[in-house]
């Protein structure tokens, strides 16, 4: 019998246990609740209000805006949406379908942002709840070991002993003066034992932001439904109307409609640039534009003079007008071999370098014998370098020449397609002047006439103007959103800046007129100016011995 208990006292020692040992106990398996629609839709609304999601949606808002800028936007560029079709034909189609030449107004995109404005909105409505809630709560009651707090120290009164109410209006005073809500709490041994509270305004400005940041996300969604914004070349003498078809590019919100722009017309008088002309280091920079416009709004009819600077714009019938580039163009007028005009305009030419050397196209689809391309350059002040190129020397018209290459073959224009004026492609027609021709360029200078090859015709330089591009814009959401991110700002810095405290005083008798004041904090987070700000309280408590602190 005994070697039968030692056997069993040795296989308990080496692991086999009694069949009732707990461990022995197989447990019943973990049910879980059958969720049903409304359990699951209190966890998806859950999941959807945490921080944690919202800084998920913000990361994903901004990685979606990325096509945006990689692909080109119906909105804002429709002709490079059709430059892309023609250049990707298999690859368009997918392209369109996934939404990526409408980024922003795509149903992914859109719902990506409502989601983060449900999130956000879920978190702010809660938390604004809770806050004010304790903003009505009085401070907590003091602890009994205030020794145990983060910070403690105590100090000694030295004159008389007073009454506990006396002590704690002294403390109440003190806390008061320092922005602390205040509260007496009776302590032990009939004494009374004062607790404070401050920093309120932290979590009032990390609310503060989160609205701040609900209302940037509607004036954003809701205002940019309604702007629109047109770039229109201007040429000295001319002049433009605010309507869609008026303007060289044109892009606007959803909810945008052509009722929607104002009536009023602008003409451009004069364009002046200065330059630095009396410091031989700088010669030639560019001191000042100034564009001399002819408004006129329909409003009351009358036509003011107005000037436009750059970074100075130019209110007009609620929308801004800017002052965006300028530059040189030419008067030029094309006859056929009978002296026919077939063409006189102001040819807006594009500035290459900051002497002005500038590019331009001219294209002639009608009234010659054949389909005429002509690409120009103008150099402002022209000279010639060692290897005989051309080119300018300063920005200003002092030597300008005009020098053109012409190309005869289909200019594409019949094909349907949208084509800048500023570009023409070249691939399949023929040259008939510069390059690998042999033979030189046309060369004017205002006033001249020169033939054109073939018997095409002439060309004539009138004279030479200047022109200034202009961005027409308007906005609403400017004002909502300045004064929303504003108050972002002031959120963000109360949230950091604003340090979250709880401090209690307690009076402990020590001896006859004698009494021990005790003074312990904790606070909500970082805080290093904790300790220097409890004994800063007790250095200011009233008929305390500024010597004797611990």
């Amino acid at each position: 019998m005994r070697q039968q208990q030692m056997s069993a006292s040795s296989a308990n020692e080496f692991g086999t246990r009694p069949d009732e040992h707990f461990d022995q106990v197989q447990p019943d398996p973990v049910k879980s609740p059958r969720l049903g629609v409304r359990g699951w839709s209190r966890w998806i609304w859950r999941q959807l209000t945490s921080m944690r999601i919202a800084l998920y949606l913000l990361l994903l808002l901004a990685i979606a805006a990325i096509p945006g800028s990689l692909f080109p936007q119906r909105t804002s560029d429709p002709n490079g949406v059709v430059q892309y079709f023609s250049n990707s034909p298999d690859l368009a189609p997918t392209v369109d379908a996934l939404g990526l030449f409408g980024v922003y107004s795509s149903p992914w995109f859109s719902a990506i942002y409502l989601l983060l404005f449900v999130s956000l909105i879920g978190c702010v409505i809660p938390r604004t709840r809770h806050h004010a809630a304790a903003m009505v709560q009085a401070p907590p009651r003091t602890p009994r070991r205030l020794d145990r707090m983060s910070v403690h120290h105590t100090r000694t009164l030295n004159k008389e002993r007073r009454s506990p109410a006396a002590l704690a209006d002294a403390a109440q005073a003190l806390l008061r003066r320092a922005g602390y809500r205040v509260v007496t709490y009776p302590d032990v041994g009939g004494r009374v034992s004062v607790a404070a509270e401050r920093g309120y305004l932290r979590e009032s400005g990390n609310l503060l932001f989160h609205v701040a940041l609900v209302g940037v996300l509607l004036a954003v969604g809701i205002g940019g439904g309604f702007r629109y914004q047109g770039q229109r070349v201007v040429v000295e003498g001319e002049g433009f109307v605010n309507a869609r078809s008026a303007y060289d590019t044109f892009s606007n919100g959803l909810w945008f409609s052509d009722e929607n722009l104002p009536p009023f017309s602008v003409s451009l008088t004069d364009f002046t640039v200065k330059y630095v002309e009396d410091n031989p280091a700088n010669l030639g920079f560019i001191t000042d534009y100034v564009a001399d416009v002819q408004v006129r709004e329909s409003s009351d009819g009358a036509t003011t003079s107005e000037i436009v600077r750059v970074n100075e714009p130019l209110s007009v019938s609620g929308a801004e007008l800017y002052l965006l580039g300028n530059g040189y163009a030419p008067q030029i007028t094309v006859r056929d071999p009978e002296g026919t005009v077939i063409l006189d305009e102001a040819i807006p030419f594009l500035p290459q370098d900051a002497n002005l050397t500038s590019l331009g196209t001219l294209k002639i689809p009608d009234g010659l014998t054949e389909q005429v391309g002509v690409v120009g350059f103008f150099y402002p002040t022209q000279t010639a370098t060692a290897s005989g190129a051309y080119t300018s020397i300063y920005p200003d018209v002092q030597n300008p020449v005009m020098t053109l290459n012409v190309f005869t073959g289909d200019l594409g224009l019949d094909d349907g397609i949208p084509q800048s004026v500023y570009k023409m492609d070249t691939s399949d027609m023929t040259q008939l002047t510069g390059g690998s021709t042999g033979i030189d360029s046309l060369e004017l200078r205002p006033g001249e006439t020169v033939q054109l090859p073939s018997g095409l015709g002439s060309v004539q330089l009138s004279e030479v103007k200047r022109f200034a591009a202009f961005d027409v814009a308007y906005d609403p959401t400017k004002l909502p959103v300045l004064v929303f991110s504003s108050l972002a700002i002031l959120g963000l810095g109360l949230a950091l800046f604003v340090p979250r405290r709880r401090v209690w005083f307690r009076f402990t008798a020590t001896g006859p007129g004698h009494e021990r004041v005790e003074c312990a904090a904790l606070a909500r987070g970082d805080d290093p100016t904790l300790d220097a700000a409890v004994r800063d309280l007790l250095r200011r408590y009233p008929e305390s011995d500024p010597e004797r602190v611990s």
